[in-house]
């Protein structure tokens, strides 16, 4: 178990999602209800997931939770994309959420990768689960 606060990565989440809010929040129009609430959810989605991965025991459950974070990254990827369609957004305010995304979504590719590696690499050695990697930083 550790402080999903000294990640890197969800700090960076959290600051996206912070960020869609705020985006979704001055969107003018108002006819698609659903894609706002639909994106705001990803964009939760992805830090909460890398919160509750860290209150996990094991590098397993907490990779698997890594990988939730990524499946929301790509749902809100697609979400913003359809606003972008749409002309929902700004095509500025497009771009710098669509990076940010992409940003965090190969820091939590690189995370699971590393995590992975760790249990792999510890399964023959104990039979007891092993504790999450205390990981303060990815690849940017």
């Amino acid at each position: 178990m550790q402080d999903f606060r000294k990640l890197d990565v969800w700090a960076k989440a959290h600051e996206l999602a912070v960020m869609v809010y705020r985006a979704t929040e001055r969107t003018a129009d108002r006819r698609y209800p659903g894609l706002v609430a639909q994106t705001r959810r990803a964009a939760g989605s992805i830090p909460a997931n890398i919160a509750e991965g860290c209150g996990h025991h094991t590098s397993g459950e907490f990779a698997r939770f890594l990988q939730h974070a990524v499946a929301s990254a790509s749902e809100l990827e697609y979400h913003l994309l359809l606003a972008h369609d749409l002309e929902l957004m700004p095509v500025a305010e497009y771009a710098r959420l669509e990076a940010r995304t992409t940003q965090v979504r190969r820091m939590l590719a690189g995370l699971i990768n590393k995590v992975r590696s760790r249990t792999v690499s510890t399964r023959g050695r104990s039979k007891q689960p092993s504790a999450a990697p205390a990981v303060t930083s990815t690849d940017h």
